[in-house]
Formats: C-alpha cells, structure tokens, sequence
C-alpha cells in the first residue's frame, strides 16, 4: 500500500466487523449501517489498496492475507482504545455509547491529542496539522466529551496531559503506532517494504553500527525511511512504551521493568581515549594516578558509563574523574578531545574514523573489566512490521563488523 493512502479507522473498523460477523448483512447490525453502506465502503476501500480483503462466498465472505492483517492489527487497536473506555466506564457507565466509540475511533483526533501532549500549544499542533486552532479545540473537546473526562489543563507552561489524560495518550500513541504498521504490514505483502521505521539511537550505535545496517537494509528497500532519534534514554524509553519509537539501539540499562525487552548484542571493552597530540599519548604505561589533574568529558550522570566508571575507580582506590563537561553529543567530545585536550572513557568503535586518521588514539590505562553491553530494546508485547524485523536483523549482522563478536 502506497504510505499517502492509509486505511483510517473507520474504515478499519468496517473491515473488521465483516472479518468477526462472516459477512456483510451480519456486520451491517454491528456497524448500524445498511448492508449497502457496508458492502460500498469495503469494495472502495479494496478498490484504494488494489488488493481484495475478502474472498466473496455464497455463505459469507473470508478475509484474504490482506484482511486478515488488517483484523489483526485492528484488535490490538481495539484493546488499547477499550482499555480506555473500561477506565472511563469506571467513573461514569454511561460513558460507552455508540457516540463514544464513533469519537475515539478516529485516527485524526488521536493525533491531535498526541501532539498536543508533545507540544503543550494549540497553535503549534494547529501549524503541523494544517488546520485552525479552534478546529484543535474541538477534536480535543470531543474526545473530552466522549469520554466525561479532562485530558489537558491549561497552565502557565501551555496545556498539559492530566493524570488520566497521560495514561490515555499513552494508549492513543499505541493504537495510531498499530495503524502505521498496518500499512507496512500491507506494503510487505505485495513485497515492497516502505514506510518510516522510527529509532531511538543512543551514542555508540550512531557512528558506524546503525548507518552500516541501515545502508544494507535501504540497498534493498529503497522506499523505507529511517527517522533515528536522538535523546536522553529517559524519553527515549517513553517514546518506545508509547509506540512512538519501534526499539532503541546502544547501551543496555539494568532495566526491571516487565514492559521492556532487551536482546543482547554484544558486550564491549572501554578505554580511556585522547588526542594524539595529548602528553599522556606519547607515554607506553599509564596507571589510574597517572590521570590524576587532567580535563575530562564524560556523558551524564545516570548513564551506565558513568556509574560503571565511577564504582571501576571505586574498586581500584582512586577518585572518580569529575568532568568538565558532560554531553552524549560525539562531535562536542571530538571536538574538546582535539582543541581541548581532554580525556574521555568510551569504545574506540565510537570514535573509530578519528583513530584511523591519527586524530584521537587509546592511552595506555588497563580498564580490565570496564565494559558495556550493547543491544537493542523494544517493547514487551509489540508485534512490530516485517520492515522493522529487516531493520534489527540487519543490525545484528553489522555488529561483527561494527563491534566485535556479537
């Protein structure tokens, strides 16, 4: 399926009420639509995707591959909206009407709502969308209507998600996450890849592991994109339990949480690095004392670099380097490594082009034992598209390559 012409709720709605009913007439009750309204919307709608979604038989109609993804994907829309109208339904029963499900189920609104729990500003979404801010308001005021609750409260800082307005967006993300794969899902069936797969990139894996896969993956699919993110892990986590991100490539965290997967790719050794015009490169054995009194740079506090540095020096008697800067951003610890003179503790991988051209090298401070494992993160439960698959399996076959043995 062409990515400009996507299947909206709707009409996914309609679709899986025929898939479950076995047929137009049986639907038609479900849907409160004649049978001709019904039969009308799916031949359009498979007249759109130039591919049939039901077999017609003289008892009923059958989903063909195509319906039945869609059936699929539809239920795990229904299972994120339902949970909010259960929810809802809980403070006030009459909350789950016909109206009610007709106002949710609608992709745009969703959208709205998304965005403005992003942004916080009417007229910013309003910009994005192409529309006026009053129509805004009135997406946000219908679903609010619909479910007799208050999803947004104006404050000084902009309009911000209540309690149950940030649990429900979270639902809202998942669902239109769901309709994007669908029409990835739809794509590969005729055997074209195509649409955005959305990344959470954290530093290690941005210099040569995720452009090697991605350069394979697009050499083959020419019609994906790729949109690599790039924030603390804090939001990237949040991005991929709201369905926003579809994995999260870099250092693993010791993570408890139920809702996140973690596949190991390979674990990696850590040395201390430096210009090559530094005093301490021309020296053949330094020990953890010899760094005493220099500049450093170093990622953020929190980060498993960080503690894993701190509790190594811990561990050998010495005093944790305190930074002069603290950033995740590579070119600012090239740059401050080169102009600067300072050091920094990373994976010559990360820093491997400035190696090879005689810029930056690895001082000579065994760290025996300070390592990182490196792997990707997706979410507990996500039934992710085949372009998303190709995308991981690709990166799994970079890794001897980029990182060492996987």
């Amino acid at each position: 399926m062409h990515p400009r012409a996507p299947i909206t709720l709707r009409e996914l709605r309609v679709v899986a009420a025929v898939a479950r009913d076995g047929g137009i007439r049986a639907s038609s009750d479900t849907l409160l639509r004649t049978p001709s309204a019904v039969s009308r919307a799916v031949a359009q709608l498979e007249q759109r995707l130039g591919t049939p979604l039901f077999e017609r038989r003289g008892r009923g109609m059958l989903p063909t591959p195509a319906g039945r993804v869609a059936y699929g994907r539809y239920c795990r829309i229904e299972e994120e909206l339902a949970s909010v109208l259960d929810e809802a339904a809980r403070n006030d029963r009459a909350v789950v009407t016909a109206a009610a499900v007709e106002s949710l189920f609608d992709e745009r609104r969703l959208t709205v709502a998304s965005l403005l729990g992003e942004t916080g500003h009417m007229p910013a979404v309003a910009r994005r969308l192409g529309v006026s801010q009053p129509a805004i308001s009135a997406s946000i005021g219908r679903l609010e209507s619909a479910l007799r609750e208050k999803l947004f409260l104006r404050t000084p800082q902009g309009m911000v998600p209540t309690r149950l307005g940030a649990r429900w967006l979270m639902r809202f993300d998942r669902a239109l996450a769901e309709l994007r794969y669908l029409a990835q899902d739809l794509a590969a069936l005729d055997g074209n890849m195509a649409g955005v797969i959305a990344v959470g990139a954290l530093p290690l894996s941005r210099t040569r592991l995720l452009p090697e896969a991605i350069a394979k993956l697009r050499a083959a699919h020419p019609d994906l994109r790729v949109h690599a993110r790039e924030s603390p892990y804090e939001q990237l986590c949040a991005d991929l339990l709201s369905g926003k991100l579809d994995f999260i490539i870099g250092a693993l965290r010791p993570d408890t949480d139920q809702a996140l997967h973690h596949e190991l790719l390979f674990t990696e050794e850590l040395c201390v690095m430096a210009a090559t015009t530094h005093p301490l490169a021309r020296r053949e054995r330094l020990g953890l004392a010899d760094l005493r009194g220099q500049s450093w740079v170093l990622s953020r506090p929190g980060t498993p670099l960080r503690e894993s540095l701190s509790a190594f020096f811990a561990a050998h008697g010495e005093p944790a380097p305190v930074p002069a800067v603290e950033t995740g951003d590579l070119a600012l610890v090239r740059g401050l490594l080169i102009t600067a003179g300072m050091l920094t503790v990373l994976s010559t991988h990360q820093l491997q082009y400035e190696v090879e051209a005689a810029q930056l090298c690895k001082l000579a401070v065994p760290l025996d034992g300070l390592q990182r494992r490196i792997g990707i993160t997706t979410r507990s439960g996500a039934q992710l598209p085949d372009s998303v698959r190709a995308l991981l399996q690709s990166i799994r076959e970079a890794c001897g390559n980029a990182a060492g043995t996987p």
